[in-house]
């Protein structure tokens, strides 16, 4: 019931930027507010590798841009490894806050994680 209640509050929100952007335009068109689902910083690394797990496993994200040799390994960062499977799977599985939680491990922002010659897309 929580999650739901902050999914519609983060839509309500987010629709309120975009208005916001919108208007402040004057062109008449709509600003594209982009989300990306990313591992939290507080979040242990022993969960990030377990949640990192399960999304490439059984959750069925794309996980090779994050092997040995892709744009997007890094060995030394749990996070931004967790981070890129925890986004290809948000995209795939409907854009909602609950195909972002990843046992609380994830959350959504509106900030680019990508860095360096790893992109990560959005929606």
């Amino acid at each position: 019931m929580a999650s739901r209640i902050f999914s519609h509050a983060l839509i309500f929100f987010l629709s309120l930027i975009s208005a916001s952007f919108a208007a402040r335009g004057g062109g008449g068109g709509t600003a594209k507010v982009e989300l990306w689902c990313v591992a939290k910083n507080n979040a242990e690394d022993a969960a990030l590798q377990s949640a990192l797990d399960w999304a490439c496993g059984p959750g069925g994200a794309d996980c090779r841009l994050i092997q040995n040799n892709g744009p997007c390994y890094d060995s030394s960062d749990i996070q931004r490894t967790a981070s890129y499977a925890f986004n290809d799977y948000f995209l795939k599985h409907g854009l909602t806050q609950d195909s972002c939680n990843f046992s609380n491990t994830a959350a959504l922002t509106s900030l680019n994680p990508s860095y360096n010659n790893c992109k990560f897309p959005s929606r």
